[in-house]
């Protein structure tokens, strides 16, 4: 379906099912009160509301198992088919979200069915992410790895901003009563459109020439097992780096205007619009940030995002806590500006810290049970933390010690950029 020999291509198909997968993740996280009324009617809304997020967080204990099937065939089968089947895996159960019937036509089965769509998915998340990263670093010229593989986040972070535009967009067209009665279904359905554009994309792909050449023996272990038995160390070291890059954009961008709507006292009008926007600061930045990871290298793109996160979170917090929405967004736009620095070289390190034959293996382990724990966990901690401590700043101790943590991986890690990978 396409040219075979544009860098260009190569970078759009490798990235592209980063969007899906991230758009149906946002739209579940912004329907859920919806969902929660159609699949688990109690009296009690809080009780339906937690259910949903209980399903919400199974699809993430999911990801660590996608992880590891999804290595295991990026390392074994090619980082091509990896990109495909994950794409399938994450549509097929995105539309039949779309067309479940609720509790009032089946009774228990409608939640039964929604939670097993949701571990599917659960299972394609953890593999679609590093499979994109592998292939897109495996593809890119030595000096502009930084660059390429910030796409990959980069799509993510804009398949998120489509959910959640598209879910503001229904609310104002239709009304809050038909949403509830049918809309909810209507993003969900359209994650089809997002899917062929994908599936479309990667079928024309070549397969990385660093994954061709690789040298593999027919009687190896798995690449799994290999990557826990080789790569122990790094793989733990790279868990400890990745905690800030886990935990700050959650609370940052997918928990904050719950933060704004449902915390504050007054609320901060316009929640939404405020993430949005924000949002939209840190697509931009994230590509800039690859891109200067590649000049003045990874370590130091990287030590200037995590020191000044713990510098600036507490002083950004006090004048979000202000109730005031120029005020917040600046404050979230300074976020982003920091998030970006931490986001941007992430991709291109981890591909570069292991070798081609576990690479997808060994980045699929570190990356989804560091997002699985503390990515998945951030919003209760953060809700945990202000009611223990009666302090609406209170999440930035916790992303002060995120960074602290980081910081000190950071320092203590071997980089490798520039080499050749082997």
């Amino acid at each position: 379906p396409m040219s075979r020999n544009s860098k260009t291509n190569h970078v759009v198909a490798g990235a592209f099912g980063n969007i899906l997968e991230w758009y149906d993740f946002a739209v579940f996280g912004f329907l859920a009160p919806v969902m929660a009324s159609q699949f688990f009617p109690a009296q009690d809304s809080l009780a339906g509301l937690i259910r949903v997020y209980g399903v919400f967080a199974a699809g993430y204990l999911m990801r660590p198992l996608g992880g590891m099937i999804f290595g295991h065939i990026g390392d074994r089968m090619g980082r091509k088919r990896a990109l495909e089947l994950s794409i399938l895996m994450m549509a097929l159960p995105t539309v039949l979200v779309g067309l479940l019937p609720t509790h009032a036509q089946i009774g228990s089965w409608a939640a039964l069915l929604l939670v097993l769509l949701r571990l599917i998915q659960g299972v394609s998340i953890g593999g679609e992410l590093i499979g994109s990263i592998s292939y897109l670093v495996e593809m890119a010229p030595a000096k502009k790895r930084g660059l390429h593989g910030s796409w990959t986040l980069f799509t993510a972070t804009g398949g998120i901003l489509l959910g959640s535009l598209l879910v503001t967009a229904l609310r104002d067209a239709l009304g809050e009563q038909a949403v509830a009665d049918w809309g909810w279904r209507v993003p969900f359905l359209l994650g089809i459109v997002i899917a062929g554009a994908g599936l479309w994309l990667r079928m024309g792909l070549p397969e990385s020439e660093v994954f061709e050449a690789r040298s593999e023996s027919q009687d190896e272990p798995s690449p799994v097992t290999m990557a826990l038995r080789e790569a122990k160390g790094p793989i733990l070291h790279l868990c400890a780096l990745l905690l800030l890059f886990s935990g700050g954009f959650y609370i940052l961008f997918v928990w904050m205007p719950t933060y704004y709507s449902d915390i504050l006292d007054p609320p901060v009008p316009h929640s939404y619009a405020v993430n949005s926007i924000a949002m939209v600061a840190l697509l931009a930045m994230i590509p800039v940030a690859g891109s200067l990871s590649d000049r003045i290298g990874r370590r130091r793109v990287l030590l200037i995002g995590m020191a000044s996160m713990a510098v600036l979170a507490y002083p950004l917090f006090l004048v979000i806590d202000t109730g005031v929405a120029a005020y917040a967004l600046g404050a979230q736009a300074a976020f982003a500006v920091v998030i970006s620095l931490n986001q941007g070289p992430i991709p291109a390190l981890m591909a570069e810290m292991f070798p081609t034959r576990i690479r997808s293996s060994a980045i699929g382990i570190a990356y989804n049970v560091t997002l699985g724990i503390v990515g998945g966990t951030a919003p209760l901690m953060s809700t945990w933390l202000i009611a223990r401590t009666g302090d609406l700043a209170a999440p930035a101790y916790y992303l002060i010690g995120l960074a602290a943590v980081s910081i000190v991986a950071l320092l203590g890690l071997k980089l490798k950029q520039g080499e050749p990978l082997a």
